[in-house]
């Protein structure tokens, strides 16, 4: 079965790149390119010169398929996973993207296979306005500086959403895992954007607090908001800074999964996982979920500089709350950094390594032996685009679970090993 999901996900993405060879890609305005073109992009570009000529329809698509070479141990004997060198499923993304009028674009994105749904299934769509004078020539003022942004969708809080892997996309992550608690979340609601020619940058959105919809009546049912503010500027040829602060507030909520809402699943298949364990439900394996469902306070700071190949990304994260039933609330704390050098004419191969820390009063499934868990990650690698729409990238990685109670299978827990991603996007 699983064969034939496979040979089916090979047919699929060979017709899309067929059918992008023979016809060219319509232009779409204020989008941000599934290739290597989209690499540090993070909200979509003001500065579009793409004149609208009617409605377009893009159709493109993102593939992913590792090699993995893991292994892993604990201190108390408990049973693991045999790992074993080998191919982990392919993952794959359809994307649709729609130029409905000028400065209007409408984007559906479908999962084709994911770990967590070997079958396809959507992962949300939105419509975006980065313009409003095709209803009225007085609202010139807001093409000039705002986006508006509503529907189900990703939201937009901190800046290594805009860097990590969502499924078969995987062509923005210069490495192959992504953070250990990973912020990542789809609900309905909308955003405004403001982005001066100055560098200044500011996001407020309102959505659900929750993954789907939801009539159910209930108390504990609430929004939630996000944040964002910071500063976005091309100094000169050579030099880049960004820097920006986001907050994702949710006072009350039945199920907020904003570090459970990555239904893709990790990249590093049943690491620290039992003997009968299955890829697709312990999707999770590598990373750490808070279980902060009932009430959320997330704050991220976020630092990038690029200067000529040299380029640095990081972010400090609290994250503040409680589960239903709980009464006292619990801080998680996490910081990451990467250090990349980009190298060639078009910078196609790139060297470097990151460092993801997280500690925090035990996570779900994870018992801390005194007060907090500490988990450490180390991925250090390189990649080489091939063309713009082809990455192959190599990472070695080493995760180690410290201060877990001698009980769990975390037990001075760490897996380690090489892992090798090809990635396509079009």
């Amino acid at each position: 079965m699983r064969t034939t999901r496979i040979l089916n996900l090979l047919v699929v993405m060979l017709v899309f790149t067929g059918l992008t060879a023979l016809a060219q890609q319509p232009p779409i305005q204020y989008f941000r390119y599934p290739d290597q073109r989209g690499v540090n992009v993070f909200e979509t570009p003001r500065t579009w010169d793409t004149e609208f000529e009617g409605l377009k329809v893009r159709v493109g698509g993102a593939f992913a398929q590792q090699l993995q070479m893991l292994s892993h141990e604990n201190g108390n004997d408990s049973a693991l996973y045999a790992l074993a060198p080998g191919f982990n499923l392919a993952t794959a993304n359809l994307n649709i993207d729609v130029q409905l009028e000028d400065g209007v674009r409408l984007q559906l994105v479908t999962y084709l296979s994911s770990r967590h749904h070997p079958e396809a299934w959507v992962k949300g769509g939105f419509i975006q306005f980065d313009k409003l004078t095709w209803l009225n020539d007085n609202l010139g003022w807001f093409d000039d500086y705002l986006t508006l942004r509503v529907g189900h969708m990703q939201v937009n809080y901190g800046d290594m959403q805009f860097r990590r892997s969502d499924n078969g996309n995987a062509i923005y992550n210069p490495f192959v895992g992504n953070a250990i608690m990973d912020a990542f979340a789809t609900e309905i609601g909308g955003d405004v954007t403001f982005q001066s020619p100055s560098g200044l940058l500011a996001v407020v959105g309102i959505t659900t607090g929750e993954i789907s919809g939801n009539v159910a009546e209930n108390d504990a049912r609430g929004p939630a908001f996000q944040f964002k503010l910071g500063y976005d500027n091309q100094i000169n040829d050579d030099l880049r800074l960004r820097l920006t602060g986001s907050a994702y507030l949710c006072p009350s909520s039945t199920r907020n999964t904003l570090y459970s809402g990555d239904r893709g699943g990790s990249r590093f298949y049943l690491v620290m996982s039992g003997p009968g364990a299955r890829a697709g439900y312990d999707f999770t394996t590598g990373r750490v979920n808070p279980n902060l469902r009932n009430e959320l306070t997330a704050i991220q700071i976020t630092p990038f500089v690029k200067f000529k190949g040299l380029e640095f990304f990081a972010f400090y994260e609290i994250a503040s709350g409680m589960n239903t039933g709980e009464t006292e609330s619990r801080s998680y704390t996490q910081l990451l950094a990467e250090l990349l050098y980009r190298i060639g004419e078009r910078e196609q191969f790139y060297i470097g390594g990151r460092f993801n820390t997280v500690t925090g009063p035990g996570f779900s499934g994870i018992m801390a032996a005194n007060e907090d868990v500490t988990v450490n990650r180390i991925e250090l690698g390189g990649g080489w685009f091939v063309t713009k729409n082809i990455l192959f990238k190599v990472t070695y990685v080493n995760q180690t679970y410290s201060d877990v109670a001698d009980v769990s299978k975390y037990y001075e827990g760490v897996f380690n090993g090489i892992m090798a991603e090809a990635v396509v996007g079009f």
